[in-house]
């Protein structure tokens, strides 16, 4: 299936719910990009065992799609000087919920409670913010991008998806915050940015 090795297939078909994609996700350590920037496809990150977010995405979407399920991102935009993140995105009876790979400790896996996909990203944007001075930095959310719109080569290049970035960056974005209330939103504390500055993955870890 997409040109898949019988063990890859097979790895896949074993993430056969999203908490069993989220379990195989966190197990994998975090891609540092030390030796330069990528964008791989779900059989890179099989073969190198390491993700960042947008690759770990692109696994769960791959692991959803071999289960009969839409592989669907979620593109969250920050402010500048800040990085960005994407999900894949699930549905289970009416609700949706989000996989998601990160170091950090709160921008993760979402329950599927949430009624719309609206509802879904905001849940991201309280504690989305920058280490140094509390800045919230969340700024918009895509719609739903169908990954099946481009084909399935994204599940084994060994090429660098790049593209994809300039794919999502045109699928319409919606705000998080009216204008006029750009001005109301508080920054978090010294204490909710020290208590949520722990990192799950450390750059020293020969593993990432």
């Amino acid at each position: 299936m997409f040109g898949l090795t019988p063990h890859e297939t097979s790895t896949l078909r074993q993430l056969s719910t999203p908490r069993k994609i989220q379990d195989f996700l966190d197990r994998l350590p975090i891609n540092f990009e030390k030796h330069g920037d990528t964008h791989m496809s779900p059989r890179r990150v099989l073969r190198e065992r390491k993700a960042h977010c947008v690759e770990g995405a692109l696994v769960a979407a791959a692991a959803l799609w071999i289960h009969g399920k839409p592989p669907l991102l979620l593109d969250l935009k920050t402010i500048q000087l800040d990085d960005e993140h994407v999900v894949a995105l699930f549905k289970e009876h009416g609700r949706w919920g989000a996989i998601s790979k990160t170091n950090h400790a709160v921008v993760r896996y979402r329950d599927p409670i949430y009624k719309t996909v609206r509802e879904l990203a905001m849940s991201y944007y309280h504690e989305y913010f920058r280490d140094h001075d509390g800045l919230k930095t969340l700024a918009s959310y895509s719609r739903p991008f169908d990954l099946r719109t481009i084909g399935d080569y994204w599940v084994t290049t060994h090429e660098d998806l790049w593209e994809l970035d300039d794919i999502l960056n045109r699928v319409p974005h919606y705000k998080f915050v009216p204008k006029k209330n750009e001005h109301l939103v508080r920054r978090a504390t010294p204490f909710e940015r020290r208590v949520l500055n722990a990192r799950e993955w450390s750059k020293d870890d020969p593993r990432t």
